[in-house]
């Protein structure tokens, strides 16, 4: 019921654009919504903090004593930069330095919520474990509700969240991906063997805040930390707190914390200490791992590089786990070669593979069976069906002809100075009729997205292969033992993009593929089936 009210009230806010009187209720409600002012816009406005709750004044119903709550929101200016999330990260790190410095951190997605009330009793196992006083973060998996049966666009990622965790566990520790994580401030100020200084004392880690929340000391110098100018000059975002540099903050953050020395240690209970939402419709999806692609790339290519930087800093093993990730993008190179060239050849009546007689046949059958049958163990030990497997073994096909390509490539104009589109934040909002797609675990292809492009090229031309390679079989004009991996390439392409021919010859509802990217596709299949036939005469 408190739910739907605070919903109505949003809601109506939102609608007539400004707080009525009859939701404000006392004199801290208009002390807080009196900053609103005409001036005050998302993209800039001044510092708000606002204490809700004060340990020790306020109480529950039955007179328990209720923790701190603060509400913070940066100060913002249009011609300030903000480093997105890692920006708002420090701001939160210094703001709650200045009126509590808690020894623990916690970091949530706003899409998340705590699932166990124990998950807080579990770390403090870790924090306070003697042994343990280099742990410099315990990471716990991302777990989600609502996910359909069979999950269709790999929306669990178990590679990133959890298989790969659990090795990283067993060497210096696991990375850390942007939430669900609790850090020990410490951390956050060098290795565990060494020291920086922020620039106001009230700020490192050892400062004991012996004021009220309340106090105007406290929130004046809670306001002053949080200013756009504040860490101009300063090791914010280089050597202390959340790190800058690169569009997933998460992970070079992690990284970099790793390098210096702290470990980390990957706790994954049976029950979800956390869980929330993932996006449910394809063009989210591939944005977002878009998004990653392009910023793990930025620090593949910097001066800390895992191959080079990280391998010195904590050991080959770690530094080859780091780069697993940082180079994700460079997948978009073997997928698009296997998905496009084999095809093309076998419309142009080439082989590039040996013959199934040849004994270098046997080397790409271990080569290809081997890795599926690894990759399926792999996912079937952590207790997921075969259907899943699939449909994130297809998910990450896709990605690798839209997300990691089109990341890659705007990685790589980025870097020789030339604007791309800037940062996108994923969205959560569910439509009713892309839920009830998802649910049904039918693709959502509504939205005329540039990614769709080379997903539906390239499974316009496996199929045409495909259907070419079956005919000249059947009519004799090509032996199988000649084209047998080519077909082999084909047939597993287009079982593999069955959702978009759905889209695009047996739907008529609003996720069905747009014509739009259906022609421009089309007619990019037929520039390339040319090139290919030029080159090939």
């Amino acid at each position: 019921m408190m739910y739907e009210t605070m919903k109505m009230k949003v809601e109506c806010v939102v609608d007539r654009g400004y707080v009525g009187d009859e939701h404000i209720k006392t004199d801290k409600q208009r002390e807080a919504f009196s900053r609103w002012a005409d001036e005050f816009t998302r993209q800039d406005h001044s510092t708000v903090i606002q204490v809700l709750l004060e340990n020790g004044q306020d109480k529950d119903i039955t007179g328990v004593d209720m923790p701190n709550l603060v509400y913070v929101s940066r100060q913002k200016s249009k011609a300030s930069h903000h480093h997105f999330k890692a920006g708002a990260l420090n701001v939160l790190v210094r703001v709650s330095a200045a009126m509590t410095n808690a020894p623990l951190i916690l970091t949530l997605d706003c899409d998340m919520y705590s699932n166990d009330p124990n998950t807080l009793v579990q770390v403090l196992c870790f924090m306070l474990d003697s042994k343990m006083l280099n742990y410099g973060y315990v990471q716990f998996p991302q777990r989600f509700h609502g996910i359909n049966k069979n999950d269709i666009y790999g929306g669990e990622n178990k590679r990133l969240f959890q298989i790969n965790p659990i090795g990283m566990d067993g060497l210096a520790g696991t990375n850390y991906v942007g939430t669900g994580t609790f850090f020990r401030r410490q951390a956050f100020f060098g290795g565990p063997w060494s020291y920086v200084s922020a620039e106001k004392p009230e700020l490192n880690p050892e400062h004991i805040v012996d004021k009220s929340i309340q106090s105007e000391a406290v929130l004046e110098m809670a306001q002053s930390v949080a200013s756009c100018e504040y860490e101009n000059g300063t090791k914010w975002g280089s050597k202390i707190g959340f790190r800058y540099g690169s569009l997933v903050e998460d992970y070079f953050t992690g990284y970099q914390l790793n390098c210096e020395g702290w470990d980390s240690v990957f706790y994954h209970p049976d029950r979800a200490a956390f869980s929330g939402d993932i996006p449910i419709n394809l063009d989210d999806v591939l944005s977002q791992n878009k998004r990653w692609c392009v910023g793990l790339l930025e620090v593949a290519f910097s001066k800390y590089s895992p191959i080079i930087f990280g391998t010195q800093s904590r050991g080959i093993l770690m530094g080859l786990a780091y780069s697993h990730f940082a180079f994700w993008g460079i997948w978009s190179i073997p997928i698009t070669i296997y998905a496009f060239i084999p095809q093309l050849t076998l419309l142009n009546g080439v082989s590039p593979f040996p013959k199934v007689s040849d004994p270098w046949f046997l080397l790409y059958v271990f080569l290809f069976l081997g890795s599926y049958i690894q990759d399926c163990l792999d996912f079937m030990l952590m207790g997921t069906t075969f259907q899943r497997w699939w449909n994130d073994q297809r998910m990450w096909l896709i990605r690798g002809v839209s997300s990691y390509l089109f990341g890659s490539i705007e990685f790589f104009l980025k870097s020789l100075g030339i604007s791309t589109f800037g940062f996108v934040i994923t969205s959560k909002v569910i439509d009713d009729e892309q839920n009830k797609h998802y649910e049904q675990g039918v693709f959502e292809f509504g939205v005329a997205s540039p990614l769709f492009v080379p997903l539906t090229t390239a499974a316009i031309i496996n199929f045409i292969a495909f259907s070419v390679g079956v005919t000249r079989l059947i009519l004799g004009h090509s032996k199988l033992e000649e084209i047998f991996i080519q077909l082999v390439l084909s047939g597993f392409g287009v079982v593999n993009c069955w959702p978009v021919y759905e889209a695009i010859l047996l739907r008529n509802d609003k996720g069905k593929m747009s014509l739009k990217i259906t022609i421009l596709s089309s007619l990019l299949a037929f520039s390339l089936y040319s090139l290919s036939h030029c080159l090939a005469s």
